[in-house]
């Protein structure tokens, strides 16, 4: 991706075909060399932006993969096109994550479909941006959480009775997380929390060999972004960082296969990678 987006705005939670310009998303260019072969994920948020990139490049490394989404089914059946067509098994799971029994409903569901689970990708989020702590109701700062951070514990406990000893969980995190962001409090709060229960689960799952790690990109240009922000801070989004530009989801999913794929990432747990346009952040 190139260009800055123009202003642009859509409601939530935000569909791919709405973007201008469209991002790039379905790994086209990637080559898999079957790091994941005979192997189940499960992609929350998997629908489209990163998930769907995620989604894809695991399909192209051999996986089958279970995607969780909200309610975007154009996104959702366009992703399970793009697993189908590298000859990998789809399974869509549409629901809210903010629900608790959902959250183990589709590890329970991905198991029973699929046969088993190796890799689980916690990476749905919700975001609002507002100008005040006070702005921010009880029940945003709540919404924020249970989708956020809540779904991610939920999810992860749910998944552990059926992950083998050397699988991997992988968590979605943020720049926000790492310096905060004044006018994405609650969001920020979130992704700080992720980043820290990642280096926890990882220090509590290293016995059995799993590994939990963290990408925490920078600006990406995924539908969150027109769907949360309002028209003048969506034009010319990701233009702050050093790259000067938003990355596209494509440039974002190999951090995923890294920590998915134990040839590549065996040695690494409770890491974060932060892909962040150049930003540097010392302390």
């Amino acid at each position: 991706m190139s260009d800055n987006p123009p202003a642009q705005q859509q409601p939530p939670p935000g569909d791919t075909g709405e973007m201008e310009p469209n991002p790039r998303d379905e790994m086209r260019d990637y080559r898999g060399r079957d790091l994941l072969e005979g192997t189940v994920a499960l992609v929350t948020g998997g629908d489209s932006g990163i998930g769907r990139a995620v989604s894809v490049a695991f399909a192209k490394e051999g996986a089958d993969v279970a995607v969780a989404y909200l309610s975007e089914d154009a996104d959702a059946d366009h992703t399970a096109g793009l697993v189908r067509a590298e000859g990998r098994r789809c399974l869509l799971l549409r629901g809210d994550l903010g629900d608790a029994a959902h959250c183990s409903d589709i590890v329970h569901r991905t198991v029973d479909e699929l046969g088993r689970l190796d890799t689980v990708v916690n990476n749905i989020a919700t975001q609002e941006p507002y100008d005040s702590l006070t702005d921010i109701s009880d029940e945003a700062w709540l919404r924020t959480f249970e989708v956020n951070v809540h779904s991610f514990f939920r999810v992860t406990r749910a998944a552990l009775e059926h992950l083998p000893d050397g699988a991997a969980i992988i968590n979605t995190g943020s720049v926000n997380g790492l310096r905060g962001n004044k006018s994405l409090l609650d969001y920020s709060a979130t992704k700080g929390a992720v980043q820290s229960l990642t280096y926890s689960l990882a220090q509590s799952l290293t016995p059995r060999g799993i590994r939990v790690n963290c990408v925490a990109p920078g600006p990406v240009w995924t539908p969150l972004i027109p769907a949360t922000m309002p028209e003048e801070k969506v034009e010319g989004f990701g233009q702050q960082v050093p790259m000067g530009r938003p990355a596209a989801p494509d440039e974002i999913a190999p951090s995923y296969v890294f920590f998915a794929a134990p040839a590549l990432s065996s040695y690494y747990t409770g890491e974060v990678l932060a892909p962040v346009g150049g930003e540097t952040m010392p302390g």
